[in-house]
């Protein structure tokens, strides 16, 4: 089984729904987010989880930063599990860009996501 969350390593939107624009972007592709909410990351999750994949280096150095060292390991940059990304691509904010930013952040995670569930069946976790 493989059970994916989704969590924060701030606290600006804890108990929030994603953006209005995510939703409509991810919808668009057969996604429904609208029962989503945010968390922030928790020290349980360090433990729970077998991969914490952070969408940029700042994240992934602040997740290192709140986790015991023996996670490090588990802790990666998500896109390195993209096919066609470059080595320590980051996943952009698309925030205070326009709707085009959102959709190119979905293709990122798609094709990470892909990517990532390749890895996990060669390794059969």
């Amino acid at each position: 089984m493989i059970e994916v969350d989704s969590a924060g390593t701030h606290a600006y939107h804890i108990g929030n729904p994603p953006d209005h624009r995510a939703q409509h972007t991810a919808l668009q592709r057969g996604y429904k987010m609208d029962e989503l909410r945010a968390r922030a990351v928790q020290s349980s999750d360090f433990e729970e989880f077998d991969y914490i994949l952070a969408m940029d280096n700042e994240n992934l150095a602040l997740l290192r930063q709140r986790s015991p060292q023996h996670h490090h390991g588990k802790i990666q940059l998500f896109m390195q599990y993209g096919e066609n990304a470059p080595v320590n691509i980051e996943v952009p904010d698309p925030y205070f860009g326009g709707q085009q930013g959102f959709e190119q952040v979905l293709d990122m995670v798609e094709e990470a996501s892909r990517g990532l569930l390749a890895h996990l069946r060669n390794h059969k976790i």
